[in-house]
């Protein structure tokens, strides 16, 4: 139940506050999450050596954004799929294939931003 001594800011601090824990919970615990935010610190790394511009920051901040996004989102349905059923089930597999497809179409993506930045400098 609500509670009527909350006020709109109060309540968004609180959500702020759950959306940080639930981040860190994730880069805390889980491991593909360990190695995207690691790619994502190694790309960033990159990017100042190699100068980006404005653009390209967006575009790789964006790609990063959308890796990270897709697989808290994937880890968040493989998480509640265990949850709902424990033991191998046909269709439980089945979702989860579905939500890691969506990590491998952002993932793939990220890629095709990060060669169109990075090959025009490198050759």
């Amino acid at each position: 139940m609500k509670d009527p001594n909350d006020n709109y800011f109060k309540t968004r601090i609180k959500s702020l506050k759950y959306a940080l824990r639930g981040a860190y919970l994730l880069i805390k615990t889980e491991p593909s999450i360990q190695v995207q935010f690691s790619i994502a610190i190694l790309m960033t790394l990159i990017g100042f050596f190699f100068h980006l511009s404005a653009t390209e920051w967006m575009l790789q901040l964006l790609a990063i954004g959308l890796i990270l996004v897709a697989e808290s989102i994937n880890t968040g349905i493989e998480k509640l799929s265990d949850f709902v059923h424990p033991n191998y089930h046909k269709d439980i597999g089945f979702i989860k294939d579905i939500s890691a497809g969506a990590s491998a179409f952002a993932a793939i993506i990220a890629i095709i931003i990060g060669l169109i930045i990075y090959l025009p400098k490198i050759f």
